[in-house]
């Protein structure tokens, strides 16, 4: 890359290093990029060839992990690295069973560059939806190692199209192929002269219908709240996302609800319990925890337990097998940076409602269209859009019906790409 790339590069990691002495998150990130050598060495040694895939978060992941596992399953012969750069991904998933080695993707500085491609010697590398580093790229492009992007989305804003964008449009050309969601993404990359490039749509598709299909039992579900009429979940809900959905819940005590806040702590927990003024609001830990002592001492649930309206989720991992157990889904981020993942509620043939900030997002778009998804700016176009819906079994049902075909619908991905790339024997 040219020097104002790698200066900008140093630059961000000088900036992440005073940052770090306030934000824990960004510590973790260069405590844990620091051990990303010792990692590779440890974890990967005497086995050359990685398949090497690389997501940014956890979003990213899940697009990736369909992949991942069936690469684990059909060819556990191969080691498999997985990076992340962001710690939301990385200490969700470091421990994560299906590969070699879970570890930092290291800044994107020339040195660092080859010295974590010469400790890895990757086979291939796979960059989900949203990575472009640029020196990364173009050693493993020097290196003549195949690279491929997938579940990625382009649209005419972003930097490659624009004017003064050739470094970024350099960075395209370092890629194998491109497995992109939509041809409107392709027409994008013709363009500008980026023709290895296929339409093989979104894994999360393939990946949200597998959650589905082995979702996580919880004791007790879906038996909490059975005197309510209807069910609301809230997933992945930021404190701008309650302002809205809360006093509506507030005003509607016949709904019972599960809420899931994307980041929590103890005192994150607390006062989003105390939001509500009656004394029926239990967290997951608590509900399981009296459900296990009553299981232990042979006998019935305690009686006020058939009175608990609301339960808020305080562990990671279980949210994609809660959604199941609501008929409305109200998915948050929508009011901050964008929406969280829409697909893994829709799955369940449940109507998904957003806030405003979705216009990157390409299956929000597609929701609204077939009618399985709403968007909402504001708390009173909440309340319009929950009260047509609650007062209507019928119009939830139309509307879950058509979230759940168009899951169905965009099935396939995983086994487009993976066998393209995975077609021949691998000489390594």
């Amino acid at each position: 890359m040219n020097l104002l790339y790698n200066t900008a590069i140093s630059l961000y990691g000088a900036a992440a290093q005073l940052v770090s002495l306030r934000s824990r998150k960004v510590r973790k990130m260069l405590q844990g990029q620091h051990r990303t050598p010792e990692m590779l060495r440890r974890k990967l040694a005497g086995k050359p060839g990685a398949v090497w895939f690389h997501a940014s978060s956890l979003g990213e992941f899940e697009q990736g992990r369909p992949m991942i596992e069936r690469l684990r399953r059909e060819h556990p012969e191969v080691p498999i690295l997985l990076s992340f750069f962001s710690p939301s991904g990385f200490e969700v998933r470091k421990n994560y069973p299906y590969v070699d080695a879970v570890v930092y993707l290291p800044f994107d500085t020339p040195r660092r560059v080859r010295k974590f491609l010469d400790l890895v010697r990757p086979s291939m590398a796979i960059f989900i939806k949203y990575e472009f580093w640029g020196n990364y790229l173009e050693e493993l492009h020097k290196r003549g190692i195949p690279t491929y992007l997938i579940s990625s989305i382009f649209r005419p804003g972003q930097r490659f199209f624009r004017k003064g964008g050739g470094l970024f449009r350099r960075m395209l050309g370092c890629f194998t192929h491109l497995y992109v969601q939509d041809e409107r993404s392709r027409r994008l990359l013709r363009v500008i002269d980026v023709k290895n490039v296929t339409v093989a749509g979104d894994t999360r598709f393939d990946r949200v219908t597998d959650v589905m299909r082995s979702s996580v039992e919880i004791p007790g579900f879906p038996g909490f709240a059975p005197r309510t009429r209807l069910k609301f979940i809230a997933g992945s809900s930021w404190e701008a996302d309650e302002e809205i959905y809360v006093p509506w819940l507030n005003a509607h005590s016949e709904i019972g609800f599960i809420i899931a806040p994307h980041e929590f702590n103890e005192t994150r927990l607390e006062a989003l319990r105390n939001r509500f003024a009656s004394k029926t609001v239990l967290l997951l830990s608590e509900w399981i925890h009296i459900l296990k002592e009553s299981e232990r001492g042979n006998t019935p649930p305690p009686a006020w337990l058939s009175g608990i309206r609301g339960i808020i989720v305080d562990s990671f991992g279980k949210l994609s097998s809660l959604y199941r157990f609501a008929d409305i889904a109200y998915i948050g981020g929508g009011f901050g940076a964008g929406i969280h993942n829409l697909n893994e509620a829709a799955v369940y043939g449940i109507p998904v409602v957003f806030g405003p900030n979705h216009e990157k997002f390409k299956e929000a778009s597609d929701l609204i269209t077939c009618g399985g998804g709403f968007s909402v700016a504001n708390s009173s176009e909440f309340g319009a859009t929950i009260d047509t819906l609650v007062n209507s079994p019928e119009e939830i049902r139309r509307a879950g019906d058509a979230a759940g075909k168009y899951i169905r619908d965009n099935l396939g991905a995983t086994d487009r790409i993976y066998s393209e790339i995975f077609s021949c024997p691998r000489a390594h």
